[in-house]
């Protein structure tokens, strides 16, 4: 039974993905504001300011890099909490969006087979301003090329293998200022890609180079955080998850900046 549940569970999820393409894109706002607004409806529900933890960040971005549309993860969070109201844990706060993976996805399952069978949507020109001003990007760009580099100067002469990737990838970010300076129209999602594969080039130096003891001590870290959620979690999800909680905690343990304008607001 607990087979056959998972290979649904995973034809479910290759159905989100399929069907969000389908789906009435997010505006230009709110697909870069993903996280602050997924972060923000979850302390309001919670009823206290308090800071997201590491875990919670990583489920956020396996949400954004599966496709899973803002409103199903804002229905998914208010099923899990009236769920956790009715359990008999209800007079202890819901900690972490773990406790909200499943019930997310089956939001995201509902509306992508709301979307299935009415063909392709029609996409309609949509003119709306960019959520940043050039001149924000510019500083988020040299802002982080700087950190890079001086990263790169802290470690080179420790010889840090991913010292070198450090300085790579600020050159890189110095090279994208350029598309700031063309007077054509932004294209926000095509820097997004750029600035993406920059940061998995170094994520995955970062990954080459860290000692056996900092990958197990991040394995212990997320296996402790995850214990009490992870029989509501299949095996992809898991694992797209430990795929984004490493590379933030390499990220942070290296002290480099996230390159993602999600990460600008």
């Amino acid at each position: 039974m607990k087979v056959r549940a998972a290979v649904r569970r995973a034809r479910l999820e290759a159905r989100v993905r399929r069907a969000a393409k389908r789906v009435r894109p997010m505006s230009t706002f709110n697909y870069f504001n993903y996280f602050t607004e997924i972060e923000e409806y979850f302390w309001r529900k919670r009823g206290a300011h308090l800071l997201v933890s590491p875990l919670d960040w990583a489920i956020v971005e396996t949400w954004q890099k599966a496709g899973v549309p803002l409103d199903a993860v804002l229905r998914g969070i208010d099923s899990a909490f009236e769920s956790y109201q009715r359990s008999r844990r209800a007079g202890r706060p819901l900690k972490s969006l773990a406790y909200c993976v499943d019930a997310v996805l089956d939001a995201a399952v509902q509306q992508a087979e709301a979307a299935a069978g009415t063909g392709p949507a029609v996409v309609r020109p949509h003119v709306e301003k960019n959520p940043f001003s050039r001149e924000e990007l510019r500083a988020f760009l040299t802002r982080n090329a700087e950190k890079l580099e001086q990263a790169y100067r802290r470690n080179a002469a420790a010889n840090a293998p991913w010292a070198l990737h450090a300085q790579q990838a600020s050159a890189s970010l110095i090279d994208l200022c350029p598309l700031l300076d063309s007077p054509a129209e932004l294209d926000l999602e095509d820097l997004e890609r750029r600035l993406t594969v920059i940061e998995e080039r170094l994520t995955a130096a970062l990954t080459a180079s860290a000692d056996e003891a900092t990958l197990l001590t991040i394995h212990r870290e997320l296996d402790r955080q995850l214990a009490p959620y992870r029989r509501r979690m299949t095996a992809a999800q898991l694992s797209q998850l430990e795929r984004q909680y490493i590379q933030k905690r390499l990220f942070e343990r290296f002290d480099l900046p996230r390159l993602s304008l999600f990460y600008l607001t």
